[in-house]
């Protein structure tokens, strides 16, 4: 009797420090510079699994799934959704029970595709139901009311379900969808001037897309996890609900598939046209003729409803001055083709932009999603360089990594004159700070002699991330191969800046190994379609790709109601899978290609590359 009551009492005791050092563990493991964090989390949550909570009392449990939930939330998962699961009855705050739900529900959508449709047991009702829950979501997504139906037919058949009572935040804004037609459209560009040229691919794509030239196709939704810009800011460069669950027995323990395996969602659209038509009147206002605030009283005492641009930095900063206009008033809906440096977010304004910004977003998803640890950045000296350099670190941050390094390089004369001393570049940076300018002290090229990718805090780099035009990427490639063993596991990445469709055999074979991103109407979506684009515009891709902007643009405006209501939606574009930020700046998913034998291999999603050669 003793001995049992001093073994209850030293667990009593033991389990709040082993609790405390676990969890405290898992937090500061999430530091910039803690590089061993991430392999720490993993083994946390594997040391709390071996703990026996079937004899806590209600705190005790409530301690042990919150540490559960602080050693794995930075890596979705199923066992994740189930600690979730198990925590909701232990709360008793309202409060925490909605972020509860919402945190299962973001969970959920973050999964990779092969965990969503893992073999659970057949007693795992409330996980069937949440199972069966992304499934609905996902099957009718892109077709608001059906959702709508489908989620409440949901609630009817899962009334037991937590979410049932309180639906994940996401949804409830589903519920309160409002659709909206599309009366007329006005296209507000400069016709005249520099950017009359950008202007004029625009409006050809435009059209295109609304005569019915392009061709959607449905892509899986991403998990949860582009060109230039000149200085002015131009851009250069049936679905049906849930089946039933499985096993609806609780005394059913064997194992069953989880409830509906879900299909890809479709994408917006029935044969891939959007839902306004062709009908739809669309008229083209002159922006450099006459002030912004003149331009959009037209548009609207002629029938539009929906406005399609400006595109120039400078007049969408004038939309935010016409306080007394319809832009402020929220009368005209309003997809803006740019983005500008200080955004103010409204509630009936989008932001559509081609920008270096969103390519490198994108690329701190992809190179994390790929399970590197270590990137550092090539950045060219200057704005651009800057402005990259911030976006992908916060982007970073966001997606669960720790430090980011950079170095920057100078002219290709400077280049050329590295490489002819044969010194090759030493893979060393400077770490950034998430969100911030980087420090004026950045590590440059010729740096210190260093034989080793190592950076400042001991973690080796794995991924190296280069902005730079062929010619310099040209020089770049060799000298970061001068410096590292062909044993080495660098990976490296570059964007849409560094592609050459015309180039030689001999450069592609350079370039081996080496991953790029681009538009997927640059990257073999639509060949037929690119070829034919290519010729109109005389093999200018930096042209095609604002070609493709205009496309997008038709598809953006015809589908403003559910990208600026619905979370998660998205649309495959020309431009890349489209979907929005709660400030509805549009965000665009891009492919990626790999030089491989003088070949251009496509590269799936965060995983190894497709064995299918695209043509150039």
């Amino acid at each position: 009797m003793l001995s049992s009551y001093v073994l209850g009492f030293k667990t009593e005791c033991i389990l709040p420090v082993v609790l405390a050092s676990l969890i405290l563990t898992a937090c500061t493991a999430q530091g910039p510079e803690n590089q061993t964090g991430r392999a720490a989390i993993p083994a946390n949550a594997a040391a709390l699994q071996q703990i026996t909570s079937s004899s806590f009392d209600a705190s005790q449990r409530l301690s042990y799934t919150q540490a559960m939930i602080d050693a794995g939330e930075r890596r979705p998962s199923l066992d994740l959704v189930r600690t979730y699961i198990a925590e909701a009855p232990l709360l008793t705050d309202a409060a925490a029970r909605q972020q509860n739900i919402d945190k299962t529900w973001q969970t959920l959508v973050s999964l990779p595709s092969p965990q969503s449709n893992l073999v659970i047991n057949a007693d795992e009702n409330i996980l069937q139901g949440w199972l069966d829950l992304l499934c609905v979501y996902q099957d009718n997504l892109q077709y608001p009311t059906l959702l709508q139906a489908a989620i409440k037919d949901w609630q009817t058949r899962y009334p037991q379900n937590p979410a049932a009572k309180t639906l994940p935040t996401p949804l409830s804004q589903v519920q309160n969808y409002s659709s909206s037609s599309v009366g007329g459209i006005a296209l507000l560009l400069p016709l005249n001037g520099q950017a009359q040229v950008f202007s004029n691919a625009i409006q050809q794509g435009f059209s295109a897309a609304k005569n019915g030239l392009m061709t959607q196709k449905s892509v899986p939704e991403q998990d949860a996890s582009a060109a230039g810009q000149s200085a002015d800011g131009v851009p250069k460069n049936d679905g049906t609900a849930g089946t039933e669950p499985a096993g609806s027995s609780a005394n059913q323990n064997g194992p069953v598939s989880a409830p509906g395996t879900c299909p890809d969602p479709a994408v917006s659209g029935i044969d891939g046209q959007p839902s306004a038509g062709n009908g739809v009147p669309v008229k083209v206002y002159d922006t450099s003729s006459q002030p912004l605030p003149v331009l959009l009283a037209q548009a609207q005492q002629d029938g539009a409803s929906m406005i399609i641009g400006p595109l120039l930095k400078s007049d969408i900063e004038q939309l935010y001055n016409d306080n007394a206009g319809a832009a402020s008033s929220g009368t005209l809906n309003i997809l803006a083709l740019n983005q500008p440096e200080h955004l103010q977010p409204r509630p009936n304004i989008c932001y559509f932009a081609l920008s270096p910004e969103d390519e490198a977003r994108d690329a701190a998803n992809h190179i994390h999603q790929q399970g590197r640890q270590q990137p550092l950045l090539l950045l060219p000296r200057g704005a651009l360089g800057d402005r990259i350099a911030k976006v992908f670190s916060a982007a970073w941050r966001q997606a669960g990594g720790a430090t980011v390094l950079e170095q920057r390089f100078g002219s290709s004369a400077e280049l050329k004159q590295n490489i002819n001393s044969g010194d090759g570049i030493p893979l060393t940076g400077t770490p950034l700070a998430a969100g911030e300018a980087p420090a004026n002290a950045v590590v440059t090229i010729p740096a210190p002699q260093n034989n080793g990718a190592v950076s400042p805090s001991g973690g080796a780099i794995d991924a190296v991330y280069i902005i730079a035009i062929p010619d310099e990427l040209a020089l770049i490639k060799p000298m970061i191969d001068m410096r590292v063993s062909s044993r080495a596991r660098l990976a490296l990445y570059a964007s849409s800046r560094s592609y050459q469709a015309d180039a030689e055999p001999d450069y592609r074979l350079e370039m081996e190994g080496l991953e790029f991103s681009d538009i997927p109407l640059l990257t073999g979506a639509h060949p037929a379609l690119l070829s034919q684009i290519s010729a109109q515009l005389s093999g200018d891709y930096s042209l095609v790709r604002l070609y493709a902007m205009g496309m997008d643009a038709w598809v953006l405006a015809n589908h403003f109601s559910e990208i600026r209501q619905i979370p998660s939606f998205q649309v495959a574009g020309e431009t890349g899978t489209l979907s929005a930020t709660p400030d509805c700046v549009i965000n665009r998913t891009l492919s990626w290609l790999k030089y491989q034998r003088g070949q251009l291999i496509a590269v799936h999603r965060g995983s190894a590359t497709r064995a299918a050669t695209l043509s150039r």
